[in-house]
């Protein structure tokens, strides 16, 4: 059918892009997607999907099985010896390679018939025509689904945007078979390393900073127990780098535009709910446009990205302020049902307001305590 009309374009081929696609198709548009690059896509990330990401995906009609990665059963948290752990609640994580996961996604979109524009760029200035390809193209709506430094949000007057914390993530594929069934997430001198297993000999080994001129090893320095398991460990791929933000919009629509995935805002990588984030924004979207406008889109997004944040905002307290971190841990470690709890919390199993409701008081006064019981 060509470029040249749809009634839903977007602008942005990832995972975000590719949920929106697939969420819009169920609903019936005729959708196309627009990327300067080909696939499959690669990004530097973590690369654990959640019990609730893989829950989101399964709505998708994406499945990720324990053969195309491999599975995790909580989060541990590690620092100079002590360490705290929970299962999740429910389900079970994995971990999986970008590539794999980004075309699981694409086949889904192709068996539904979404129409795709791979190696085409998208283009646009201020109330003039969108061009794919350097070619106009006539639509409903457009979804910018370009990620954190996205044109789409640009010439469509959704910036500025509020950034409350900007860091420097690493990634890189190690050939060692995982040595833990959880997500470990090692907290050294200058940033933390998180290690998800992403097959039967492969883990995925992302390191976060605050500090610039640093790269993997340097922050690996500062974690020796975790180094030391990676001495003789090969690197399946070459050490990747990019920025991790927590940014919040005033407005993630406008008009017939509307922001999804990291354009629209997006929350620090260590949380690990980026990929959640964009595939609930993906149902969302299809569910407001079915109704013939972006309002409802508009606004329950923020109650997307509010709980991402805020978890986030509490572990770069604990990144900046090592005090609290010496103590924090092993207030976790000695208490892991306040551990387990949290983890309720971050996957969606708690309400927040709840947990502090509940236990804010007692982990007070256990931070502040001269000694732990």
């Amino acid at each position: 059918m060509g470029h040249s009309s749809c009634d839903v374009l977007i602008a942005g081929g990832g995972p975000a892009g590719l949920a929106a696609a697939i969420a819009l198709r169920h609903r019936g548009a005729d959708v196309l997607v627009a990327d300067a690059l080909r696939p499959p896509i690669d990004k530097p990330c973590g690369e654990g999907l959640m019990p609730d990401s893989r829950r989101e995906l399964a709505r998708l009609g994406v499945g990720v099985h324990a053969d195309q990665g491999a599975e995790f059963q909580g989060i541990l948290f590690a620092q100079d010896g002590a360490q705290c752990a929970a299962d999740f609640p429910r389900g079970t994580g994995i971990g999986v390679r970008r590539p794999v996961l980004h075309r699981l996604l694409l086949d889904r979109a192709t068996e539904l018939g979404v129409r795709m524009a791979w190696g085409t760029a998208v283009s646009a200035q201020p109330r003039k025509a969108i061009l794919v390809g350097g070619e106009s193209c006539a639509y409903r709506w457009i979804v910018g689904a370009d990620g954190v430094t996205s044109q789409t949000r640009r010439w469509a007057g959704l910036e500025p945007a509020e950034v409350s914390s900007r860091r420097f993530g690493f990634r890189a594929h190690f050939r060692v078979a995982p040595w833990s069934r959880y997500v470990e997430i090692h907290w050294g001198t200058l940033g933390q390393a998180y290690v998800t297993p992403v097959g039967p000999d492969e883990v995925c080994v992302a390191a976060i900073t605050r500090h610039t001129g640093l790269r993997l090893a340097d922050i690996l320095a500062g974690i020796p127990c975790l180094q030391q398991k990676l001495s003789c460990a090969g690197r399946n791929t070459p050490e990747r780098g990019a920025v991790t933000l927590t940014r919040r919009l005033q407005q993630v629509t406008r008009g017939n535009v509307a922001l999804i995935g990291d354009a629209s805002g997006s929350a620090d990588a260590i949380t690990g709910e980026g990929l959640a984030m964009g595939f609930r924004q993906a149902m969302l979207l299809a569910e407001s446009l079915a109704g013939g406008s972006l309002d409802l889109y508009e606004a329950r997004h923020a109650a997307i990205v509010t709980l991402p944040q805020r978890m986030a905002a509490m572990m770069l307290l604990l990144d900046r302020f090592s005090g609290l971190r010496e103590r924090a841990l092993p207030v976790l470690a000695a208490r892991p049902e306040l551990f387990r709890r949290l983890l309720e919390v971050h996957v969606g199993e708690q309400p927040l307001t709840r947990f502090l409701l509940r236990h804010g008081a007692a982990m007070g006064a256990l931070l502040l305590a001269p000694r732990f019981a």
